[in-house]
């Protein structure tokens, strides 16, 4: 009996230990949402599709003929959507303790605030009409049409639509302001019209509400032209209302254009930085290095299928992976480099010919750093220069792929006969 004791420890360890990996799997399938990761790809692909097919069946239930003939084509999406969705919702409640964000927390803790996050509750929220149904009253169940709440977990699955809820996020005061400035505006511009055409048109403009309206659709460039001065002080203050109406929609877009364009060069940023640094060759160099290095790079990119570079081609350049995945084929021996992997940087240093070729698995996003660019870096960076030649020595003797993804071992014997020839 006492034997057994310790056993059984060990195996709920185990057991334990097989149920973290497993939710940490899970979160980087549901999570991941760009990269060479298959079944990330995959699983966010069906759950983009889903969620267009149930936008086009909200929209197209509400014709009666079209509904009519699909209506079981209509039901059947949306049993399929729930069953998808509902297990979605709770697989990312169970995996919620290995999330990166969230790991320091206790399970309890972890899965309530992925509860309670504003993409928790977008998922929830596409799954309560479903079950609605079965708790209110039959003439109630016009509450399904709240499924196009689906449509705002597309933000998840897209990176442009998150940079812009960040920038949006970012600028709030900014954009707060201008809203400010709009009902100021609108109140200012409907107290002059009241007073200039209340006695003319009192059933319009006869009081400040009425002119509100006015001042509002003005304002905001819409016109209805239900309601227009008659007088010419009346048409003076129109005017001058229209020309602010420029500046109220001119200030909120320019401030959303520039934030969001500032977030996009911040995340690419960011990427690129975090590629060239983790990048062996310059592994400890400082910020104004790698900053050296950003300012050289160029972005390509590469559709499913096109050759990268060919064996027995010149080496040319470098490659960063920042989207996509990319085949290696070392004389038959196929091997698949995703996002943050990087090839080809020895064969440029020696100067050799490609010992591989490398097709574009999928539509892909690379940035490349040319052989004269890199050589002027060494030149400019004596730090740079002492790195590199500190990575190739090291390298000699490698395997033919190192395990950050580059090609060494061939390129480096090429290189060599290559130096003395």
């Amino acid at each position: 009996m006492m034997m057994d004791a310790p056993r059984e420890g060990r195996t709920m360890r185990a057991r334990a230990r097989r149920a973290s990996e497993l939710r940490r799997r899970v979160g980087e399938i549901l999570d991941h949402g760009v990269g060479a990761d298959r079944a990330s790809v995959l699983v966010d692909r069906t759950l983009i599709l889903l969620i267009l097919l149930n936008l086009i069946g909200v929209v197209l239930e509400s014709v009666p003929d079209i509904d009519a003939r699909w209506h079981p084509a209509f039901v059947t999406i949306e049993i399929v959507s729930i069953v998808v969705f509902t297990a979605e919702y709770a697989l990312r409640i169970w995996s919620a303790p290995e999330h990166a964000l969230t790991r320091a927390l206790s399970p309890g803790q972890a899965r309530w605030r992925y509860a309670t996050s504003a993409v928790g509750i977008v998922d929830l929220l596409a799954i309560l009409p479903f079950w609605f149904i079965f708790a209110v009253p039959e003439d109630l169940r016009v509450i399904l049409v709240f499924r196009v709440v689906r449509f705002l977990k597309l933000g998840r699955y897209s990176p442009g639509m998150r940079s812009l809820l960040d920038a949006l996020y970012n600028e709030r005061r900014a954009l707060a302001a201008c809203l400010v400035i709009f009902f100021g505006t609108t109140l200012f511009a409907a107290v002059l019209m009241y007073l200039a055409e209340r006695h003319v048109q009192p059933d319009r403009l006869g009081t400040i509400p009425d002119a509100i309206w006015w001042a509002f659709v003005t304002l905001g460039t819409i016109g209805y032209g239900d309601v227009v001065p008659v007088t010419p002080i009346g048409k003076v203050i129109a005017g001058a209302t229209i020309l602010m109406a420029m500046a109220m929609v001119a200030m909120p877009v320019g401030i959303i254009a520039t934030a969001f364009a500032e977030e996009i060069h911040r995340r690419d940023f960011v990427v690129t930085w975090g590629m060239v640094a983790r990048v062996p060759l310059f592994a400890g160099l400082d910020a104004a290095a790698i900053a050296d290095i950003m300012r050289y790079l160029r972005a390509q990119t590469v559709d499913a299928g096109d050759v990268i570079v060919r064996v027995g081609d010149p080496a040319h350049s470098m490659y960063f992976i920042a989207r996509g995945a990319v085949d290696i084929d070392l004389k038959g021996r196929h091997i698949t480099l995703g996002v943050g992997h990087f090839f080809g940087e020895i064969a440029l240093l020696r100067r050799a010919h490609r010992s591989a070729t490398v097709t574009a698995l999928t539509r892909a996003n690379l940035l490349v750093l040319d052989g004269e660019d890199l050589r002027r870096l060494m030149e400019r960076d004596p730090r740079i220069a002492e790195r590199i030649q500190e990575v190739v020595r090291e390298r000699v003797g490698a395997d033919i792929v190192g395990r950050r993804g580059d090609l060494v071992g061939e390129e480096i014997a090429q290189g060599r006969e290559h130096k003395a020839d």
